[in-house]
């Protein structure tokens, strides 16, 4: 297949780790680790919170949400970044790009709209605590849900739709680990400066609403906690939201700095680190925060393992 005088990539290479050959083995190690750190910590906290009736809570209920979806995400990317660290060639077809774009931009979309509707829970929760059952009900929760995924399934798959109608030329070698959306619309053949100011239109729109949601909520928040005159009180109500305002900052402080940026300002070892950060540094770090600095959670893991240590030792007597 041709384009002009030019041919037509039938696939693409990916060319993120070719500069360290003798690493590859000790990087597939680690994340390997990673990528299975991720994956148990997602689980048990689904685990714990449906097995649990007194963490059956929305917040807990977008938590899950999250986690499934950080699940995902991660293995989107991550396992076939481990396949390519073992082999020389790092090839993929272009329908392969196009479906892992599709799952990653939707995650990445459908991340965004969660957790502005956590920030929202926490919103209710500390400014409204006498209205929360009324305005956090199952059915809110549910709708709230099934907006975030709806909405990221929809803009992402028009948008990842409206990418793989280009044609791509030359060689195909992508400087990254995996089919993100700049390295890939880099290879097509036609002047994309339209495409990339849609793209940037749709990322503004679709990034940084739900970016304002919780910059407004938070702030209608810390408002609220400021006006409590214990000390006691405003450390348990800011408790509630900590780990949420953790897991915000590392998810936006990437995802702005990657996709807001003009095509000039990008530079390819700058957005393969900034994507490491993203896909598998950020996924890997929420289950800490989440049991780490989450009360209720910590205390179920605490509960759970001694049950645990009891029936082994009756067992073994």
């Amino acid at each position: 297949l041709t384009w002009g005088n030019q041919s037509l990539c039938t696939g693409f290479t990916f060319v993120a780790f070719s500069s360290l050959a003798e690493l590859q083995p000790v990087l597939f190690i680690v994340f390997l680790i990673i990528y299975l750190f991720t994956v148990a910590g997602n689980l048990i906290i689904i685990c714990l919170i449906w097995a649990t009736p007194s963490l059956h809570t929305p917040m807990y209920f977008f938590l899950v949400n999250l986690s499934f979806l950080e699940m995902c995400y991660i293995t989107s990317v991550v396992p076939q970044m481990l396949v390519h660290l073992l082999k020389e060639t790092k090839t993929i077809s272009v329908g392969g790009c196009a479906a892992q774009m599709y799952v990653f931009t939707i995650l990445g979309l459908t991340e965004c709209c969660l957790l502005a509707a956590m920030a929202y829970d926490r919103f209710v929760a500390i400014c409204y605590p006498l209205h929360y059952t009324l305005l956090m009900g199952p059915h809110v929760c549910l709708k709230l849900a099934a907006a975030s995924w709806t909405t990221g399934v929809v803009v992402e798959s028009a948008q990842t739709t409206w990418i793989f109608t280009l044609p791509f030329c030359g060689t195909g070698k992508i400087q990254h680990f995996f089919c993100d959306i700049m390295p890939v619309v880099k290879l097509a053949c036609v002047d994309t400066s339209h495409n990339e100011i849609v793209m940037f239109a749709v990322s503004v729109l679709f990034i940084m609403s739900p970016c304002f949601l919780i910059l407004f909520s938070y702030v209608r928040i810390f408002v609220t906690i400021w006006r409590i005159p214990s000390a006691a009180g405003r450390r348990k109500a800011f408790s509630t939201c900590s780990s949420h305002i953790l897991v915000v900052s590392l998810f936006y402080g990437t995802a702005l700095f990657t996709y807001l940026k003009p095509k000039t300002a990008h530079n390819p070892e700058t957005d393969k680190a900034t994507a490491l950060m993203y896909t598998v540094v950020t996924p890997a770090l929420n289950p800490v925060i989440y049991t780490l600095r989450n009360k209720e959670v910590k205390e179920r893991r605490i509960i759970t393992a001694t049950i645990g240590r009891k029936n082994i030792f009756i067992s073994c007597n």
